[in-house]
């Protein structure tokens, strides 16, 4: 019987063994996982909550600067009524979205119209003239498509 104690003795001691191993090769393996996930160890770290904002901008670098003919921060045409088109259109689309509009004077006042109906555009008054004839003017509805039709094409005949 002595024989089998000490076998006993070896297999227990064998399983403590192979449980420690795995229990470090489990942490190690959660620790690495979480290093990879979070690098900065940041929930570990104390969170600072009394911290100021501050917007930088260049001395340079003007919001109303013109280059080019080209209002800078919009990329609208400089020209009579711009800053009242910028304040007004610019607040709550890109102006973008009024460049890639190109309509004629009836239909930029009905898409006013559709605004203050539907999006709540407030009514622009006296602005609302100088805002249309701005937009006709620099932004009118194009005739044309992509490109015009194809003329004096001399045409041949595929040979087999």
């Amino acid at each position: 019987m002595d024989g089998q104690e000490q076998f006993r003795k070896q297999v227990r001691t064998i399983y403590r063994l192979l449980v420690v191993v795995f229990t470090m090769v489990g942490l190690i393996t959660v620790v690495g996982i979480y290093m990879i996930t979070d690098p900065t160890l940041s929930a570990f770290k104390k969170v600072e909550t009394d911290l100021e904002y501050t917007i930088v901008q260049k001395e340079d670098e003007d919001e109303d600067k013109i280059e080019n003919g080209i209002h800078v921060r919009t990329g609208l045409i400089d020209a009579e009524g711009l800053m009242t088109v910028v304040n007004n259109c610019t607040t709550c689309h890109s102006s973008k979205l009024v460049t890639q509009n190109r309509m004629d004077k009836e239909r930029w006042i009905a898409t006013i119209r559709w605004m203050q109906e539907t999006q709540n555009l407030w009514n622009l008054g006296d602005n609302e003239e100088i805002i249309v004839n701005y937009l006709v003017k620099n932004y009118p509805s194009y005739k044309k498509g992509r490109r015009e039709i194809l003329t004096n094409i001399e045409w041949y005949d595929l040979q087999e």
